[in-house]
């Protein structure tokens, strides 16, 4: 029998293991939380910090600038913030005094500022801004800016919104809403970089010629300080977190250690193995599959409203972005192993199909129902949709796998014994072949009318007005006489920036490509069955990687807008397939190697999220707008407050996954 473990020497390791998780913590925190504190602050705490016989006092000084923190909080929403170290550590919040010359920046909403326009002088002007992200489009009117004689000076405050970079124009006359670039102009600034609650003064004075002045009246606020901030609470509640479970683990194997063990007359049980390998699910997959949702849930929350992580307005490549053809790819991936399982099970292939049938159907008509959670207002109901799409492609790809895949087991060449996992899918890809090259055939040759052929743009004021109801190109007009301009999405990303019409990113003939991309994931899912060994499938999954982003880089020029085919989620067009696709492979590669290669993680908390998905999907659909998941303090027109509001969404549906894992 081995003796128990002394009372004091269990608490004793115990808290050896804090001081031990704590030191390894300390670092990382000294460097970001230094520098936001008062110079006093910063002498203690890193006297605390070189010293370890000072852990306790540390910690003290760790636990003393949160709270600061979460004061600085309370104090910013009662205008009670007035000392020079609370202003300091409130700008991590993105904290701005309430007033400045009178004007209540408290009502500006996020990424918006202040501007006032005085004129010295009797005459009327206009003033027209364009943004950088509006690709060869006219300037628009912003607002009449007016003089007059008595008094001689005449101000004109205004908010605007400062998502991207501005570009403006001043004229002496109204041309409407739009200003061509064959209009003359007073004065003109280009690419101005204006922050969130800043004020700035624009300045006209009249005289032999007309001189315009931009100045910075008050500085913005840092929208990107809040990450910070955010980090170091999280970093925080992950420290304590695994403290406890420490903690926890060190009183259960003191309480085991404890027990009485067996005597040596004690019967034994052995068990034989019969060396038949065990299947092992790859974690890798359920984790990658988490992460997509995880991040579809936060970007749906908001995401912060920052410009880079919502939807690209048109061209380009956002974190948003990254999500739905994530899913698709890990969709396909599963299709082959699900059906290898059926199969192998002497499933009749008729049977497989109808179960594919019904599914497809099933995610068809949930989605239809979520279409609905505003008012099943049947004339104006949004047909298409996420699940929509899912269904179709789903459908498509299973009955070519089911159906044209065969078991090749005749490859004698060890050439081509290699590359089984592509030449036992050569029936698959002469099919998607010809359904690509049809859609690109229908794309290039295939005018809408009014349009060009081969048109990618947004319509609405993009070319200058060009093509104004050419929104989508061929395949917003197929769209639109299939399901009828009412049963399109209405919001589309394009109908603020370019005045676009409405425009469904999920409509049928997009239906085509995104085929193409399940297919790519069902590519990967065949290598990973057919190559068992890690390298191979590393050495594969990496090829097939830079081989789709370099063919996607190719065709869209390796730019945002002057390649042939430019990277689109909204037409969801062949390069966003093949970028996206090489992003998930890598991706996927990455979980693979750190979790199933190396098990350096176990894919939490990301599995549990992975493991239920489609629920996940839904609740966050239905209760969007629901206490506890989303909820308003204050005026929420900062990055700091909707960031946490998005991650606390974010991370509640995690526990749910949890719980129901």
């Amino acid at each position: 029998r081995k003796p128990t473990v002394p009372a004091y020497q269990t608490r004793f390791s115990f808290v050896y293991s804090l001081h031990t998780t704590y030191h390894q913590t300390r670092f990382a925190f000294a460097k970001s939380v230094s520098r936001q504190t008062s110079i006093a602050g910063r002498v203690v705490f890193w006297l605390c910090f070189r010293f370890c016989a000072f852990d306790v006092c540390c910690f003290r000084v760790q636990s003393h600038y949160l709270v600061r923190l979460l004061a600085v909080v309370w104090l910013t929403r009662s205008n009670g913030c007035q000392s020079r170290s609370c202003r300091s550590l409130a700008r991590m919040i993105e904290y701005t005094e309430r007033y400045f010359r009178g004007l209540d920046l408290w009502s500006l909403g996020v990424d918006e500022a202040f501007i006032n326009a005085t004129v010295r002088g009797s005459q009327n002007y206009y003033l027209y801004s364009l943004s950088d992200e509006c690709e060869r489009c006219p300037y628009t009117r912003v607002q009449e800016i007016k003089g007059g004689a008595n008094p001689p000076v005449v101000n004109n405050v205004f908010k605007l919104g400062i998502t991207r970079k501005l570009s403006f124009k001043v004229l002496d006359r109204n041309v409407g809403k739009y200003a061509f670039d064959n209009e003359s102009f007073v004065c003109q600034f280009s690419d101005q970089n204006l922050g969130e609650f800043g004020v700035y003064d624009i300045g006209i004075e009249e005289g032999n010629r007309v001189a315009c002045t931009l100045e910075t009246a008050k500085e913005p606020v840092n929208i990107y300080l809040p990450f910070i901030t955010i980090a170091l609470v999280a970093a925080a509640l992950y420290v304590l977190f695994r403290l406890l479970q420490h903690g926890v683990r060190l009183v259960q194997r003191s309480r085991t250690l404890s027990e009485p063990q067996l005597s040596p007359n004690s019967p034994t049980i052995s068990v034989q193995a019969t060396g038949v390998p065990q299947k092992t699910r790859l974690r890798s997959l359920d984790t990658f599959r988490g992460i997509a949702i995880m991040l579809m849930i936060f970007v749906n929350s908001g995401g912060g409203d920052y410009w880079w992580i919502e939807h690209a307005t048109w061209n380009g490549l956002h974190v948003a972005d990254l999500v739905f053809p994530w899913f698709l790819f890990i969709m396909g991936v599963c299709i082959p192993i699900s059906l290898r399982s059926q199969l192998g099970r002497n499933v009749p292939r008729y049977e497989i199909m109808k179960n594919v049938a019904v599914r497809s159907l099933k995610l068809f008509l949930i989605g239809l129902c979520l279409n609905s959670i505003n008012g099943p207002t049947v004339a104006d109901l949004r047909l298409f949709g996420v699940l929509q799409r899912f269904g179709v492609a789903y459908f498509v790809v299973s009955a070519i796998h089911l159906y044209c895949y065969q078991e090749n087991d005749q490859l004698q060449h060890p050439l081509a014994r290699s590359h089984a996992d592509i030449l036992g899918l050569w029936k698959h890809w002469v099919v998607v072949g010809i359904i690509v090259l049809v859609y690109l055939l229908v794309i290039f040759l295939v005018p809408a009318p009014n349009c060009p052929s081969g048109y990618f743009g947004p319509g609405g004021k993009h070319l200058m007005l060009l093509y104004p109801n050419c929104t989508g190109g061929i395949t917003g007009y197929i769209d639109r006489q299939i399901l009828g301009i009412r049963h399109l999405y209405q919001h589309p990303t394009a109908r603020y920036m370019y005045d676009a019409m409405p425009f469904d990113p999920e409509g049928p003939f997009g239906c085509i490509p995104t085929t193409f991309q399940v297919f790519l994931g069902l590519q990967c899912g065949v290598l990973i069955l057919t190559h068992t060994d890690v390298t191979s499938r590393v050495r594969r999954m990496l090829s097939w990687g830079i081989v789709l982003g370099l063919l996607g880089g190719i065709l869209c020029g390796f730019s945002k807008n002057d390649g042939w085919i430019p990277v689109n989620k909204n037409l969801w067009s062949l390069s966003y397939v093949m970028v996206t696709a090489s992003l998930a492979y890598f991706q996927l590669l990455i979980c693979y190697i750190l979790i199933d290669v190396k098990r350096y993680w176990t894919g939490n908390p990301f599995l549990y999220a992975g493991m239920n998905a489609i629920i996940l999907y839904i609740g966050h659909t239905v209760f969007h707008k629901m206490l506890p998941w989303h909820w308003r303090i204050g005026h929420m027109n900062t990055h700091f407050m909707l960031t946490l509001e998005a991650l606390w969404n974010s991370v509640l549906w995690n526990v749910i996954a949890y719980y129901l894992y």
